[in-house]
């Protein structure tokens, strides 16, 4: 039986001595490998509210139309558990990462972890490297340094401001919300939500960073649940590396690690990899490029810091593929085959109708039995704009009202009438079932309703 991996929960206050974690940036084959992730899906952000297909978004949650534009495709709110099969989908194959690999989502992929990223790049443009800022954190601002602690928050909020826009936009039309922006004409609504959102990317971005990481991301306490022993994730080896030494003094006895430190300044959520698995690490890499640049000149081998398993640094047999994975995959793999299942049967057009509780039944006259109601449609496929309406069930059968509804009358409540002839010789059942037709060139619908007439 596997055994679960200890995972350990380090105050945030051990992280640095002034409270506040001064990265120094490293290069490296992992953190090009984040880059390959991470900058792709900020472009894929920012861009993807501007794609436009047939003169509609192509992807919009529309609350006011109460439909969702999906890459083309237009789901209503009956379709919503095909969103629930999504996020279900995403979830198996984020636990699937887990126990194969780690917290790699966290590290290359995490919307918080690109944030910080991008907001630790603009610190160090603006008031430079690490040792820099930690110089000048306690001291009294002076000279240029002001204008560059001015320059990175006037910056860190203009991203977050673009970056709030942007996120509006998949639920307001981007085209029209930039317009009411530079018109002055955007609600009340609107700004307050621009600027809740501006100002939690501030926020999480610039000044909380690695305390979201710790404190209110909920994956990171998932590891002790996730982790087994065979979990590929960013560990120290300390058979071989201690006990540590500074080269200079070293003897046969000394391990490789030269205690150095810069896995430490490296780590954007300040931990001493050295110390074991913690909560707080993100398996982003950083730590493993510092160490294997400082192996690399030292002329030792690399990998004192690397992604392995608790099998692996004992030299005990290790196996990716396990059960527990193969679970994951599984769940992975028949949800997502039940979402484009369901898509194949999603909602085209969506029929509401209601009959007047005021009345059961109108007469007429002596031989007509007439009863009101209100007939709503709502089209989720763009071919669908127009629909012609009859009715059957019953012989004689009149439908009073709009015999054709098009899309400037969706969503909209039309009144309608539905009468019925009636005799003594043929009199009308109390409850008549009745057959709605809502057709166009190659698409029918139809829609079940009753006819409630006097029980002679």
């Amino acid at each position: 039986m596997m055994q679960k991996i200890p995972v350990q929960i380090v105050d945030a206050s051990t992280f640095a001595v002034d409270s506040k974690i001064h990265v120094r940036l490293t290069e490296g084959l992992f953190q090009h490998a984040r880059r390959l992730v991470s900058w792709p899906l900020l472009f894929i952000y920012f861009a993807l509210v501007w794609v436009q297909v047939d003169g509609q978004p192509w992807l919009l949650f529309d609350f006011s139309q109460r439909r969702i534009l999906l890459f083309g495709t237009s789901l209503s709110w009956h379709d919503l558990p095909l969103l629930a099969g999504i996020m279900i989908a995403g979830t198996s194959l984020l636990f699937f990462m887990a126990v194969g690999w780690g917290r790699v989502w966290c590290g290359f992929a995490c919307p918080q972890s690109i944030w910080t990223w991008v907001f630790i790049r603009i610190e160090q443009w603006t008031e430079g490297r690490a040792n820099i800022r930690a110089r000048h954190e306690n001291q009294p601002l002076r000279g240029t340094f002001v204008i560059r602690r001015i320059s990175k928050h006037l910056l860190w909020i203009s991203f977050s401001i673009f970056t709030a826009v942007t996120f509006t936009g998949y639920f307001i039309p981007i085209r029209e919300l930039v317009s009411d922006l530079l018109t002055w004409h955007v609600t009340a609504g609107t700004l307050g939500w621009l600027a809740c959102m501006a100002a939690l990317t501030y926020l999480n971005a610039g000044l909380v960073r690695e305390k979201i990481c710790l404190h209110a991301c909920p994956y990171s306490r998932f590891q002790g649940v996730m982790f087994d022993d065979q979990t590929r994730t960013v560990s120290y080896d300390k058979n071989r590396g201690e006990p540590r030494s500074n080269k200079r003094t070293a003897d046969d006895n000394n391990g490789d690690c030269v205690d150095c430190g810069l896995c430490v300044q490296v780590c954007p959520t300040g931990i001493d990899i050295r110390d074991g698995l913690q909560a707080a690490c993100i398996d982003c890499g950083a730590c493993i490029d510092a160490c294997d640049a400082v192996m690399e000149k030292i002329q030792l081998p690399k990998g004192l810091i690397r992604f392995c398993s608790e099998d692996q640094l004992a030299n005990r047999s290790s196996t990716l593929w396990r059960p527990r994975l193969f679970a994951y995959l599984l769940v992975f793999i028949t949800t997502s085959a039940a979402v484009v299942y369901g898509f194949s049967g999603k909602t085209e057009l969506l029929v509401e109708i209601r009959r007047d509780r005021g009345a059961l039944f109108h007469q007429l006259d002596e031989n007509t039995i007439c009863n009101r109601y209100l007939f709503k449609l709502e089209s989720f496929n763009p071919e669908l704009q127009q629909f012609n309406l009859s009715v059957s069930g019953l012989p004689n059968l009149r439908l009073e009202g709009t015999a054709s509804i098009d899309a400037e009358n969706f969503g909209q409540w039309l009144p309608y009438r539905i009468c019925a002839l009636t005799s003594l010789l043929t009199p009308l059942p109390a409850r008549s079932e009745l057959q709605v037709h809502f057709r166009t060139n190659d698409f029918e619908l139809i829609k079940i309703t009753t006819l409630m007439a006097l029980n002679r």
